[in-house]
């Protein structure tokens, strides 16, 4: 039995006992019997106005005083010039606060298709926003007539059913109002300062004008150069010769990470796998290039 339930049969025996010594003092009746069903019937209705009626006064009071309150609270707020904090009409705030560190990401980043061994290494967290316009533009390259182009629009559709299939990473489709931009690169800066978010691609353009508008970028080119193999001058290095370079003498190989070797003096020993030893690393927009010198045990090869 709960406390208000006991209240309020209190509440009905009171006013009950009440009823019936109102009734017995001040309506007289001649006869016994009819002043006995007199008191009765005053006992009931005054428990009845005991059980119904305090209630309901009560939740009466209880709602004026909040009224009351508030209204006292907004005098108070108007006198002391305090802001008021209001609530937004579209959503926006209560959007913001649901994704988890958000990361726009690009149609650049989804055709290119690293980004899925990226978030199924786990090195990737966050949320992925991926923005319906963007979705759009993938489609519509996914329909090109050219082979080449359909076939990239796949591939980034691909990768984002492989994103949003990850347990590492959450990806969600932002179904919200873009920014009143006409270019897509200026639709996705909108969305991303919107959201306070970064954005993830490997268009070169997009990374500069987002760096000057002091939007965070993460390149996944700049990634992948920062993790290839790091050599210093002076170590020596196993090259195969695949074909000859720009200059006659010389001849280019490549890591497996895909680095570039410029081998110097190195045209004749093309198909062959040679010794070498670094010479210089030069850093380029297009990536790394390593230069290294035929060690002299194969030039003695060459000169036999």
């Amino acid at each position: 039995m709960n406390v208000q339930l006991i209240v309020r049969i209190v509440l009905a025996a009171a006013f009950g006992f009440l009823g019936y010594q109102i009734s017995s003092r001040f309506l007289l009746m001649g006869n016994s019997g009819a002043q006995l069903g007199i008191n009765i019937v005053a006992a009931i209705v005054l428990g009845a106005v005991g059980v119904y009626v305090v209630p309901v006064v009560s939740s009466w009071i209880k709602n004026w005083s909040t009224v009351f309150s508030q209204r006292v609270a907004n005098e108070v707020i108007s006198q002391l010039h305090i802001p008021r904090i209001r609530r937004s009409s579209n959503g926006k705030e209560k959007e913001k606060s649901t994704y988890l560190n958000p990361i726009v990401v690009d149609t650049s980043v989804l055709i290119d298709g690293r980004i899925a061994e990226v978030a199924e290494s786990g090195f990737l967290s966050g949320t992925l926003i991926v923005p319906r316009f963007i979705l759009s533009e993938l489609q519509h390259i996914a329909d090109a007539s050219d082979a080449l182009r359909r076939g990239k629009g796949r591939r980034g559709l691909e990768v984002l059913e492989q994103l949003k299939k990850s347990k590492w990473i959450k990806t969600v489709i932002y179904t919200g109002n873009p920014p009143d931009e006409k270019n897509i690169d200026d639709k996705i800066l909108g969305l991303a300062k919107g959201l306070k978010a970064r954005i993830l691609t490997t268009d070169f353009n997009l990374n500069k004008v987002a760096t000057v508008s002091g939007i965070k970028i993460l390149n996944i080119n700049e990634l992948a150069n920062s993790l290839k193999t790091i050599l210093l001058p002076g170590e020596n290095l196993e090259v195969k010769v695949i074909q000859e370079g720009k200059e006659k003498t010389q001849g280019v190989g490549y890591l497996p990470d895909g680095t570039m070797i410029v081998v110097e003096n190195g045209a004749s020993f093309v198909g062959e796998t040679i010794s070498t030893t670094v010479s210089r690393v030069l850093q380029t927009v297009a990536g790394r290039m390593i230069f290294v010198q035929v060690s002299d045990l194969d030039k003695n090869k060459t000169t036999k």
